[in-house]
């Protein structure tokens, strides 16, 4: 490990401890918008020589070109492949060099660029960050290396049944939307994907008109704006056309697919919420009681607790740009499937008809507001978020207010949303096993 590396290192496990009081406190968040009119929120923390990035161009693998699924996701592997006059090998040593770090990700939401460097090194850590967003080469060999890298999980995928289920949940909720389909394409697909058509799909999402930034850490306010130039200037300014939101295609009932296994994964879920729907924080309540993943939800209670069906259940909200969802997963052994997905409607019901307790409802605010400061322990987390709420379209000051929403749900407000929300009936489960006892249905 070279010095200049494990001083970095030292310093991030020093930024952690000294942020830590921090994280209870209110996040002063600033927007700086650049000579060229790029903006992005920045929180200014001076007493640790690190500087945290967040890059995040909104619509993710969703642009792909329909005929060329999965070309966003291998060209986002290949953005640190090489860039400018750099192959991979002397990218990557550049980057250690830097004792910079560097990560892209993709989602169906989302292409996200996550950096961190000491302010020693900013400038030629950003320079080279630039050429990875501007320039990458996509060279043959690079090409094929991550291409090979890419059909080795689809192979993967295709053995294990999470994703299985996962896949075939998606499918029958969205149809041919591009949340449909699975963000690293087909084996066909991504076999056929050249050069040109991953330089034609960075364009389609690497474009500053969908671009959204948070800066948290060693930097001033007047240097951010002339360095959001520098870095993101040269993209081009617009990029391929947003989808249209996705039209929910579930029914109720249940889909197996049949997969050699002892154990069922079970996937179901319905319509969700959106997240400025005035009911979004009772229905946050709601599932924190119903099915978070604790052991005191309902669902764990009845499920695995009182029964001994499985080891572990949870539901969850989820809200994508373009749908919204009430998702939840479970596994357990094939004979006792049956039993599991009654239960798990019986929960469904008893909730959606008599709401919850106060002493739940207490208990699920206690934690939610309690776990929340919990979450801003880094320049790096924090600068995730910022570009997160960002990109949610929350406002600056949401941070300050969020805890308050919480606290302001009522039991009356929970059981209002239950009654409206919760559809046992139109519950879709999705078993990757061999279920007995358990039919399925249209």
């Amino acid at each position: 490990m070279s010095a200049l590396r494990a001083v970095i290192l030292g310093f991030i496990a020093l930024a952690f401890v000294w942020l830590a009081p921090t994280a209870r406190a209110a996040v002063e968040i600033r927007e700086v918008t650049s000579p060229g009119g790029i903006t992005a929120w920045l929180v200014e923390e001076r007493s640790i020589p690190i500087l945290a990035v967040e890059i995040l161009f909104a619509g993710g693998a969703s642009l792909d070109d329909p005929d060329r699924r999965g070309a966003i996701n291998l060209m986002t592997g290949l953005l640190e492949e090489g860039a400018g006059e750099r192959d991979a090998r002397a990218f990557a040593a550049e980057v250690e060099a830097l004792a910079a770090r560097f990560r892209f990700d993709v989602s169906n939401d989302s292409l996200r660029v996550s950096a961190s460097m000491l302010t020693e090194t900013r400038d030629p850590a950003l320079a080279l960050l630039r050429e990875a967003l501007v320039a990458p080469r996509f060279d043959p060999d690079a090409i094929e290396r991550v291409r090979a890298q890419v059909l080795s999980i689809l192979a993967s995928d295709a053995m294990d049944p999470q994703r299985i289920a996962a896949r075939t949940f998606d499918a029958l909720a969205f149809g041919d939307h591009p949340y449909g389909s699975d963000l690293n394409g087909t084996p066909e697909s991504v076999a056929a994907l050249t050069r040109d058509d991953l330089i034609a799909a960075k364009d389609r999402v690497m474009a500053r008109d969908r671009v959204f930034v948070a800066v948290v850490g060693d930097i001033a306010e007047a240097e951010l704006g002339p360095l959001l130039d520098s870095l993101l200037g040269d993209l081009p300014a617009t990029g391929a056309p947003q989808p249209p939101r996705a039209d929910l295609r579930l029914t109720g009932g249940v889909t197996v697919v049949p997969f050699d296994t002892p154990q069922s994964v079970v996937m179901f879920g319905q319509a969700g919420i959106n997240r400025f729907d005035p009911d979004f924080f009772p229905a946050f309540v709601l599932n924190q009681v119903l099915g978070d993943s604790g052991f005191t939800s309902r669902l764990m209670t009845e499920v695995r607790e009182k029964r001994g069906l499985t080891y572990g259940i949870a539901s969850y909200l989820v809200g994508w740009d373009l749908a919204d969802l009430w998702l939840g997963q479970f596994a357990t052994q094939n004979e006792r499937v049956a039993e599991a997905v009654a239960v798990v409607r019986a929960e469904w019901a008893r909730a959606a008809e008599n709401g919850v307790t106060e002493a739940e409802l207490d208990a699920a605010k206690t934690y939610l507001t309690g776990a929340y400061p919990l979450r801003f322990d880094g320049n790096v987390r924090i600068a995730g978020i910022l570009v997160g709420m960002q990109a949610q379209g929350l406002p600056i000051d949401y941070i300050a207010n969020r805890n308050g929403y919480i606290e302001a749900v009522t039991v009356e407000d929970v059981a209002r949303v239950a009654a409206r929300l919760l559809r046992p009936d139109d519950l879709r489960f999705v078993v990757v096993g061999r279920p007995e006892g358990l039919d399925p249905t249209d």
